[in-house]
């Protein structure tokens, strides 16, 4: 999750929750010079604290939004009949001043391998921020008054490009490398890349003899790391900052093993990153990190290359992919640590079945419609529910194109709909569940039911390789599911489903999402050690399964 970001999507506009009072007369025109695809979003904020794009989002300070598809236009018009988010129509804005804005996310045409020609929002190295995607155009923010009941007409022009992003450098520790993916480039029909970050060990440079055990951190896009600095930061001593250089200090002084740590760039069309597993839509991405670019990270900077010297870790969307990567590769991994993963099981969908329910918006009842929530605090406190989330995702992007939670979810997931953009998985408009998409998730992708469907052959390989740390007050319910896991895990106990999977399941009481382990530690210190924490318990396990004649020595100096 990108914490968590937002839910489903629509084919078309639909008229979600449109009030029953008669349309605003309303209309914004958005216009700019050369014809082109993509999706308009205008944005109205009550404050000027920062720019009306930087203030849309799903929590309780969000500001107003609409959103409307451009095929091959100059302009799109925004009126009463345009959906929108917090509320969903025009109508429903109180007449007052407003900081208006609006911004073009532009969409490439890609001609897939399979025949399918879609329009999708590519990343350009931003990490799917459509607010701050190069490229696209946008308007300097203007002070408006605005009146739903006026049938005036009110014309915004965007005159401004978002620049290009600056490449970080490499230093002395850490290395960005990108590659050509040959699988995902005759996937998509056009060039596609892959890249990785890479903190290089203490002596790399000092002992060119020595090959290295691999630690692959999974999560969402980053530009670099920027949990590692080398130089002493002033202020707060609790401060991220300082930490960081924490790190850097451990990190130098022998305290912890020599390793390689990578993180992995994977941004594509749907969203920040592939969930590292082969998808019908997001493309072969499980093959590409594993047959391309992580053979060529060791290769570079003198990995060992072998199974027992891999380890895999991460949170949240990461979570998930460590699970996905480990499960669905366990040789090629020797152990994972699970925090706070997205739903593995999908019985536990946040807080939907997706298998027995029959809405994703409302509790089952007769004579009552309880909304199903989406996020809350650690303490309870409910701060969306899942209707309100799947008309965010919408507002930002029909067909899936959001690049937020669910969207990316649906994309990962789901075979390919009839209209050539992934299958939905519910009904936006009513919150009705198909499931028959459902079934194809399970099979593919509920990686708890691949590990119960699969574990006479998988559990031999699996044994004392799966961790899971999740908060039991997570924001997004996440826990749920993990408890599902660890319901199947511990029954391997029993001679008959064994062998036992010998993990472990670590539950923090009371926190929220991004828990990873220690709940004898605040979180704003585990999340921040969590290298230091784990590197020597998993050399100690490395160490222990390595097999005759592994190099045990060279990176030990």
């Amino acid at each position: 999750m990108r914490l968590l970001a937002s839910l489903l999507l629509a084919a078309c506009a639909f008229p979600a929750r449109v009030p029953a009072q008669t349309a605003s007369p309303l209309r914004f025109e958005v216009s700019w010079p050369q014809a082109a695809d993509g999706h308009v979003v205008l944005i109205l904020s009550t404050n000027n604290r920062r720019e009306p794009r930087f203030q849309i989002s799903e929590g309780l300070e969000t500001q107003q939004m609409f959103g409307a598809d451009v095929e091959n236009g100059r302009s799109a018009a925004i009126g009463g009949r345009t959906i929108g988010y917090p509320v969903a129509s025009l109508a429903e804005v109180p007449a007052g001043e407003y900081y208006v804005q609006a911004v073009l996310n532009l969409y490439e045409t890609f001609h897939l391998s399979d025949g399918r020609v879609l329009k999708l929002p590519m990343d350009h190295g931003e990490g799917q921020q459509w607010a701050r995607k190069p490229g696209n155009l946008y308007s300097q923010p203007a002070r408006m008054k605005i009146d739903p009941s006026s049938s005036a007409t009110i014309r915004i022009e965007l005159t401004k490009t978002i620049p290009p992003v600056d490449p970080p450098k490499d230093t002395r520790y850490i290395k960005h490398v990108r590659i050509q993916s040959q699988l995902l480039s005759a996937f998509w029909g056009r060039p596609m890349y892959l890249g990785a970050i890479v903190l290089l060990p203490e002596g790399f440079d000092e002992h060119p003899d020595a090959h290295y055990p691999v630690l692959y951190y999974q999560g969402h896009f980053t530009s670099t790391i920027s949990n590692f600095r080398t130089e002493p930061p002033g202020g707060n001593p609790n401060s991220p900052a300082q930490f960081a250089y924490k790190f850097y200090q451990d990190w130098t002084s022998g305290r912890l093993p020599h390793m390689l740590i990578v993180y992995t760039q994977d941004a594509n069309p749907y969203y920040d990153d592939s969930y590292a597993v082969n998808s019908a839509n997001v493309g072969p991405y499980g093959d590409a990190l594993t047959q391309e670019l992580y053979p060529y990270v060791e290769k570079q900077f003198r990995g060992i290359g072998q199974g027992w010297a891999r380890m895999v870790y991460g949170g949240s969307t990461g979570g998930w992919r460590t699970l996905a990567l480990q499960v669905l590769n366990p040789d090629y991994f020797n152990g994972a640590w699970v925090f706070c993963p997205d739903p593995i099981d999908f019985h536990a969908y946040s807080l939907v079945d997706l298998y027995q329910d029959q809405n994703a918006f409302y509790a089952p009842s007769q004579w009552k419609k309880v909304p199903i929530p989406m996020e809350r605090e650690p303490d309870g406190k409910v701060l969306s529910v899942m209707e309100d989330a799947i008309r965010f995702e919408l507002v930002l992007g029909t067909r899936g194109r959001s690049a937020e939670q669910f969207d990316i979810w649906q994309a990962v997931y789901s075979p390919a709909g009839a209209d050539g953009y992934p299958a939905l998985i519910l009904d936006p408009r009513t919150g009705a569940i198909d499931h028959h998409v459902a079934e194809y998730w399970k099979e593919h992708y509920d990686l708890v039911d691949i590990l119960e469907r699969d574990w006479k052959t998988l559990g031999p390989k699996l044994i004392g390789k799966l961790h899971f740390a999740v908060g039991t007050g997570d924001n997004y319910y996440l826990d749920r599911a993990v408890r599902l896991a660890e319901k199947f895990l511990e029954s391997t106990k029993d001679p008959g489903k064994g062998p036992y999977y010998g993990g472990s399941f670590d539950y923090g009481p009371g926190m929220g999402h991004g828990y990873s382990g220690d709940p004898n530690l605040p979180m704003s210190v585990s999340s921040r050690t969590v290298n230091q924490r784990l590197m020597p318990v998993m050399m100690e396990f490395m160490l222990k399964t390595a097999p005759e004649g592994a190099d045990v020595k060279s990176w030990r100096y």
